[in-house]
């Protein structure tokens, strides 16, 4: 009964409050858009939008036909979503580099699940070095991990350079120890750390020892030391100290993708080619 393209320009409207921006997101012309409302009324017998010279609002029948418009909407897209992918079932255990999992890797994963609801996707968070050793023992599928540069293992997603980060108000004596925020050993970032400032000649003093990336940012944040990140890691309120308070350049970061060869291949190679798609992955 209901056209989802005339209930897409509806709500449209109804969110915008306006036939110009409407037709704005809607990407279509207003006249075509105005037709389109009128196309709706018609159909369900009613006036769903009030419209005078200084703005156009909802009435009772509207507000009501935005609210079945959504639930309509909502499930032609879940509908959608389900029958262009593919029907691939399974278990997928899945793990993640702490900070890894705060930045680029939710939205991924929240578009892998519509496009493939049937795979029981679990996903473990934790330290890189963590990670590699379950999946090691066979109790994950697959990991997205850091390692040193250039090392041979895995699949190449992205290559960064690494840099130090502080909050803006730290200032550091070039004579005195460098505070450190470090996570606690084995850890790929602490080791780029400690191995770039005594090649350096320059001394240090753990300020800080974490476990997960949320402790880096809190002690990072609270100005009590600098820490390493990678590049495109670094949140907005902290900034890239390297030559501000002459630190070394700690190296590059791979990220990269380790694999179970005796997991199911289908939802593994699913996952790495959705991850591989991304416009930050390597070309």
């Amino acid at each position: 009964m209901f056209d989802p393209a005339l209930l897409r320009t509806f709500v449209a409207v109804a969110e915008t409050g306006s036939f110009t921006r409407a037709a704005q997101q809607v990407q279509l012309s207003q006249p075509t858009v105005s037709q389109q409302v009128r196309r709706l009324e018609a159909a369900a017998g009613r006036q769903l939008i009030a419209r005078d010279t200084r703005q156009v609002r909802l009435t009772d029948n509207g507000d009501a036909m935005l609210g079945f418009a959504r639930t309509i909407l909502g499930a032609h897209d879940d509908a959608a979503s389900y029958f262009t992918g593919t029907a691939m079932r399974g278990r997928l255990r899945f793990g993640s580099a702490d900070d890894l999992a705060l930045t680029q890797l939710p939205q991924i994963l929240r578009d892998f699940r519509q496009v493939h609801p049937h795979i029981n996707l679990e996903l473990t968070v934790a330290q890189s070095g963590t990670l590699a050793r379950r999946l090691n023992a066979g109790a994950l599928d697959l990991v997205f991990v850091k390692q040193e540069s250039g090392r041979p293992e895995g699949r190449l997603v992205r290559r960064e350079r690494l840099v130090w980060a502080a909050h803006r108000s730290l200032t550091l004596d070039a004579d005195a120890p460098v505070p450190l925020i470090v996570y606690q050993a084995p850890s790929l970032s602490r080791s780029a750390a400690l191995r770039t400032l005594e090649d350096a000649g320059r001394t240090w003093r753990i300020t800080c020892n974490v476990r997960e990336i949320n402790g880096v940012l809190a002690a990072v944040r609270a100005g009590i030391g600098v820490a390493v990140f990678p590049q495109s890691m670094i949140p907005a309120d902290l900034a890239i100290v390297d030559s501000g308070l002459g630190l070394p350049s700690p190296g590059e970061v791979d990220f990269v993708l380790l694999d179970n060869p005796r997991a199911a291949r289908e939802p593994v190679e699913a996952l790495i080619t959705a991850i591989g798609r991304q416009p930050w992955a390597a070309a």
